[in-house]
């Protein structure tokens, strides 16, 4: 079993930062391909970013490329993603999530999922 807490949501302007954790437990939890799915309102979930424990691979959605960043510390059981240059279009919560092989679509093929947190970007 794998537990997610996600962290680091908040109100920020356009154009800031914001760095997310999510907080994992559980014993197999590398063997996971750890992401972040985030859900706007009134739209579907959409793939952020995925990161592989082994080797420390990482995908990123085509509209995050360059301004997110994914990350893991195994020492620390935690998963990050540093969000730069925010836009008023990342407004969304924002999903930890584990899953066998990288999802970008199919999230109900996810095994675990953290509660979420809210990123709301303002002008």
């Amino acid at each position: 079993q794998v537990q997610l807490v996600e962290s680091g949501g908040g109100l920020v302007q356009a154009g800031g930062s914001l760095r997310l954790s999510c907080a994992v437990s559980g014993r197999t939890f590398t063997r996971y391909i750890m992401h972040w799915i985030r859900q706007a309102p009134g739209k579907e979930r959409e793939f952020v970013a995925a990161l592989m424990w082994e080797g420390g691979h990482t995908y990123y959605e085509d509209s995050v490329k360059g301004r997110f960043t994914i990350s893991g510390d195994d020492a620390k059981n935690t998963v990050y993603l540093q969000m730069n240059s925010l836009k008023l279009e990342d407004t969304a919560v924002y999903y930890c999530a584990a899953g066998p092989l990288v999802l970008r679509l199919w999230f109900d093929r996810m095994d675990f999922w953290g509660k979420g947190t809210l990123v709301n970007v303002s002008s």
